[in-house]
């Protein structure tokens, strides 16, 4: 059985954040320990694991709940499940397609400040007037 404490180090998570969650019902079958203090057992803490994932897939609150009584419900429930899932996925791929844009861009600009740097292009900008400054 593992402490709150415990848990959060285990799954990088503040500790303020899992008592929101415990707090906001989103981990069930929690037990308490003599002095009424959460203690969590290895399921607790692989579906915590799960709730770090749902969050960092985008998920709101309102979803977890949702995709959490959805698993409560059992097998039956896959398919919706996997509808979620699905829908949280493709949202990341078009996040990670804008972030490759990003980088690309990124990249093609250091090229091109080395290329000025060296001496192998002139400098332009969008926003000044160069002109002057490559004669």
């Amino acid at each position: 059985m593992f402490t709150m404490k415990d848990v959060c180090k285990q799954v990088e998570m503040p500790y303020e954040t899992l008592k929101f969650y415990c707090n906001e019902g989103l981990v069930p079958n929690i037990k308490r320990d003599k002095n009424n203090y959460r203690i969590f057992d290895e399921k607790n803490v692989a579906w915590i694991k799960s709730l770090v994932c749902l969050k960092n897939c985008g998920m709101s609150i309102q979803e977890m709940k949702e995709y959490l009584d959805l698993c409560l419900l059992g097998p039956s429930t896959i398919p919706e499940r996997k509808k979620i899932l699905d829908k949280k996925r493709e949202e990341l791929l078009h996040k990670v397609a804008a972030l490759q844009k990003s980088i690309d861009y990124i990249d093609w600009k250091q090229s091109f400040y080395d290329d000025v740097l060296s001496g192998k292009t002139e400098y332009i900008s969008n926003l000044i007037d160069t002109s002057d400054m490559n004669s």
